[in-house]
């Protein structure tokens, strides 16, 4: 087999929103979770053996990791596994030979997951992103890897791009991180922790630790390849060193990227289903049939498929998004048209996404006519007639589909950029109109 490229189609620039008068009536597929497939793709390359992800997601973010991966040596070919979305991978570890540049574009998971593999090289890796990502936080990250002997030259700035002097080991121990910031800089961390000489002993230091259902994300995905993590206190981690067992492992349907589709059948009032919602997930989107049912909507699952059904009303929230910030744009759209004020608190550090997510949002409202106002840890929507006008994407992929949302309902909203879906969802403008077709 030869490492092939598989390339969603996917719609670029300007985007007319398209507008029903219509309840929306579909049931719907989404691909794999952007999450799970980066943090497996990660493990499998350091496993003891060759490994095949089953339907994982082909989008931006997951090319940058498979790109970072064939960077450093490791083996990721695209084999048919007859799904809609495109090839099984199968992940072939090797030993990581450095020497390299690997541009991490907008991808989080993959400047945070990356770093510390680079210190397992045998050579120097150059990491780099997008412009539009150089801004994001990596202090904490880089700070703990020094405490644990990576040799690290970011000249000061402590931001990419920087190059990690790789030496083949990374002996590990006890150290101290403060991931405020971001719940990656843990999960970047215990992800290479068990090719550690001798594991890791991670303590976080910060007075908050935002989306910690990716941290049990993580460690759910170590522990199923027999990867033993102890957690003897709130904010600590104990993960002993070994290899990864190589497995077969399905990728879960991406449920923050439900979001939108799902708050179409509200905003609608209709009704959507999506198939295949597992019945235990540690993603975020996980805790969107309860929020949903907070904000009046009639939710059931029936032959693994989750459905959701509009009520007679939407009901604004007063609500603590924290575990769960990724799903603020979505709930924010959803709040346009709500009966009364919604407030969302605990998502502060989503200001350094790849935007401001609070400010773009505020932003976004105000100028289609609606009322919203930021709080130092959140922000609140004051329900309020909206008008057609631009929706700026920020480069940001949940800016953009929350732009689709309010315009199912709103005539005249042009989203200025929607090929930034492509980052965790290229195909999401064709299953936006599969849902509007019913």
């Amino acid at each position: 087999m030869s490492a092939k490229r598989y390339s969603p189609s996917r719609v670029q620039g300007a985007y007319p929103a398209p507008t029903t008068d219509e309840p929306v009536r579909a049931e719907l597929t989404i691909p794999g979770s952007k999450s799970l497939t980066n943090r497996e793709l990660i493990i499998a390359a350091i496993a003891d053996g060759p490994g095949r992800l089953i339907a994982p997601l082909h989008s931006d973010d997951s090319r940058r990791m498979i790109d970072a991966l064939r960077a450093l040596g490791v083996g990721v070919e695209e084999v048919d596994g007859g799904h809609e979305f495109g090839p099984d991978l199968v992940v072939t570890p090797a030993k990581l030979h450095g020497g390299v540049t690997i541009d991490c574009g907008q991808a989080g998971t993959v400047m945070r997951f990356i770093s510390p593999l680079a210190g397992l090289a045998a050579n120097d890796v150059h990491l780099t992103a997008h412009e539009t990502a150089l801004h994001r936080p990596m202090g904490g990250l880089i700070s703990a890897l020094r405490d644990l002997g990576v040799d690290i030259d970011d000249e000061g700035t402590w931001a990419l791009p920087f190059t990690i002097r790789g030496h083949g080991r990374i002996r590990g121990g006890r150290v101290e991180i403060d991931a405020s910031a971001s719940s990656q800089f843990v999960s970047g961390l215990l992800l290479a922790a068990p090719r550690f000489d001798v594991g890791l002993h991670l303590v976080h230091t910060g007075e908050r630790l935002p989306s910690l259902p990716h941290i049990d994300m993580t460690i759910e995905a170590l522990s199923r390849r027999g990867i033993r993590i102890e957690r003897p206190a709130v904010g600590e981690w104990l993960v002993e060193a070994g290899v990864p067992r190589a497995k077969e492992i399905a990728i879960e349907p991406d449920l923050s990227n439900a979001a939108p589709f799902l708050a179409a059948a509200l905003v609608t009032g209709g009704t959507v289903s999506i198939t295949g919602w597992p019945a235990h997930s540690t993603q975020p989107g996980a805790l969107l049939p309860e929020i949903l049912q907070s904000t009046g909507a009639h939710v059931s699952r029936h032959g693994g498929a989750l459905t959701v059904r509009a009520g007679s009303s939407i009901r604004g929230l007063d609500i603590d998004l924290s575990a769960a910030s990724e799903l603020t744009p979505t709930l924010v759209g959803l709040a346009a048209f709500a009966e009364t004020p919604t407030t969302i608190r605990g998502i502060g550090h989503i200001r350094l996404h790849e935007t401001d997510r609070i400010a773009a949002l505020i932003g976004n409202l105000r100028a289609l006519g609606g009322t919203a106002e930021e709080l130092p840890d959140g922000l609140r929507v004051i329900p309020a007639p909206l008008h057609g006008g631009t929706w700026a994407a920020h480069h940001d992929h949940r800016m953009a589909t929350t732009g689709a949302l309010i315009g199912l309902r709103v005539p005249g909203v042009e989203i200025d950029d929607i090929g930034t879906t492509a980052k965790t969802l290229p195909e999401f403008t064709m299953l936006w109109e599969r849902m509007l077709r019913g």
